[in-house]
Parts: C-alpha cells; sequence; structure tokens
C-alpha cells in the first residue's frame, strides 16, 4: 500500500485518488455517512451524485455511452437527465453502504421477485453462486441473505486498483456482516472457494466485467458481442452448486428491489457448447434486468458490458 514516498506524490497516484473510484470520493463518502446527520445520509447523494456526474467527463461519457448501448438513443434532456440520475443513485447507493457499522447504520428494506427459484436452488444443500452485476444495492445480498435466510454470503470481487479506497470500503462490508474475498488471476485462488460452496455456502460474483487475467466466455448482450467471466460457470461445475442470478434496484432511501430469475445448472461433465449456452443464459438474465433499470447500472469506466 502506498501511502507515502515518491509513488504516493507521483501525478499516477494523485490521479488514482482523484479518480471516480478512487480514495478521495470514497474518503469523502464514508465521513459523510458515518458522521453525518441522517437526514444528511438520506437527501445529499443526489446533489453529490451530480456534481461527481460533472466533475468527472471520462466517467460521464462512459454512463451515456451504456445508456445508447442498453436502449438506443432517447435525446439530449432525457440522456442528461438520466446520465445524473445515474450518478445520483450510485452516490445513495455508496452513502447507505458505507454508514455500516456507525450510528447511521440501518438495514434496509427488500422486495423479492422469484424468492422461490432461490429457495429451490437452496433446496439442494450443495451451496450456491450467486451472479449479479454493477447495479444499485448489489452489496445487499450479504447481509439480507445472512439475516433473512440464515445463509453465509462471501462477495468474490477483483481487488480494486486504489488499495486504500478498497480497505476503506471492505471495513464497512465486513461491519455488515459480509465476507469480502478478492481474487486475482492465480488460478489457486479458486480453492478456498470451492471449500465454501462444498461446505453450504453462498458466493455471489460479478458477471458485468472480466477481472484481469482471467478468461471469459463469449455472449451476445445489449446487441454487441462480449464477454463474461468463466468462473461462476467452472465453480458451479466443479461443485455441482446451482448458478442463481439476481440483480439488485434501489427504489428510494433504504429501499430496494431484487429480480430472482430461474437456476442455470451447469453439468459436471458439460458437452460442447453447453458452458457457452449457461453463459448466455446469465447474460440475457442481466440485460432483460438491466433494460427494466438502465439507470441503476454502473460502469463508470467506459468498458464493455464484460
Amino acid at each position: 500500500m502506498a501511502t507515502g514516498g515518491a509513488e504516493s506524490r507521483s501525478p499516477e497516484s494523485r490521479a488514482r485518488r482523484f479518480a471516480y473510484d478512487g480514495l478521495f470520493w470514497r474518503r469523502l463518502a464514508r465521513l459523510g455517512a458515518a458522521h453525518g446527520p441522517s437526514w444528511f445520509v438520506e437527501h445529499s447523494p443526489a446533489f453529490i451524485g451530480v456534481a461527481a456526474a460533472l466533475a468527472l467527463p471520462s466517467a460521464r461519457r462512459a454512463v451515456r455511452a451504456n445508456l445508447r448501448r442498453v436502449r438506443g438513443h432517447v435525446g439530449p434532456v432525457r440522456e442528461a437527465r438520466d446520465v445524473a440520475r445515474t450518478f445520483a443513485t450510485y452516490a445513495g447507493c455508496l452513502a447507505e453502504a458505507l454508514s455500516s457499522g456507525s450510528k447511521n447504520a440501518e438495514m434496509p428494506e427488500l422486495e423479492m421477485e422469484g424468492n422461490e427459484h432461490l429457495e429451490a436452488a437452496l433446496s439442494a444443500r450443495a451451496g450456491v453462486v450467486l451472479v449479479t452485476a454493477h447495479t444499485a444495492g448489489w452489496e445487499l445480498a450479504g447481509p439480507l441473505f445472512r439475516r433473512d435466510k440464515g445463509l453465509a454470503v462471501a462477495m468474490v470481487m477483483e481487488a480494486e486498483r486504489d488499495e486504500e479506497a478498497r480497505e476503506l470500503h471492505d471495513r464497512a462490508r465486513r461491519a455488515s456482516g459480509v465476507d469480502v474475498l478478492h481474487v486475482g488471476a492465480d488460478p489457486l485462488s479458486a480453492l478456498p472457494l470451492l471449500h465454501r460452496l462444498r461446505g453450504g455456502s453462498a458466493l455471489a460474483l460479478q458477471i458485468d466485467r472480466v477481472p484481469h487475467g482471467m478468461r471469459g466466455l463469449p455472449v451476445r448482450m445489449f446487441g454487441d458481442s462480449c464477454l463474461i467471466p468463466e468462473g461462476p460457470l467452472r465453480l458451479a461445475q466443479l461443485s455441482g452448486a446451482p448458478i442463481v442470478p439476481i440483480f439488485f434496484a434501489r427504489r428510494g432511501f433504504r429501499s430496494y428491489f431484487a429480480k430472482v430469475f430461474e437456476p442455470v445448472r451447469v453439468p459436471r461433465r458439460p458437452e460442447p457448447g453447453e458452458l457457452e449456452a449457461s453463459a448466455q443464459r446469465l447474460a440475457d438474465a442481466m440485460a432483460l434486468f438491466v433494460r427494466r433499470y438502465p439507470t441503476q447500472w454502473f460502469d463508470f469506466g467506459g468498458r464493455k458490458p464484460a
């Protein structure tokens, strides 16, 4: 972790700190979410999100490109409004997540559609792979499922490029009772994940980005050819755990909605093309949800949905 010395004073280090996912914005959000008055946590994120959109032109362009890819052109006024709404929703989610472990911590309300699909997957008692995306409230899977279903959930994530920002956010996640596992390109990093699945736990992984150095499977999404991570499907294949696509949306202050799709089961010995077909089912579920909630997909880096 570079917190001092020549590296921390380099232009690259300073740029990382002030990037959309950097330490400056994360620390500012944590300060307000954890120590500000409750009204501030509820009402300020909309203004802060719009300010961030104005201050981060590259992230703003990425959101605009994503909206166009999801639904096409809708006109400049509506497009500008929806870009601002995306940033405001992200800021609200971030504030609520970063309030964990503080005086402002409070479990949000969740309405779930398709709960029967999750219950069917859990009834097999073989662990479960929850696949989601960077949409509003995706971090709720851990604390809410632990509370409502007694299910231990570990969030599996790619390590963020800013270690200090990641650790600040991870402390809030752990305060809400969620394990966070960061994985890299090392194949052996999957072994602890398999162990958890075989012990009956749940792993939550995102499929809208392929981590650097990891393999992806080709799919069609929003009319484009792209990749989704191969890892969740391989974990399901090796463990026998079903994959449950679940995506979240924010409806208001501490109020969320989750859509659960039918489980996808990967054979232990898949025939040629079966793995790709399963990957396409996951991509179809994500595309269906994002089209329903286009302003709640947070991909500020300008990457394709992979």
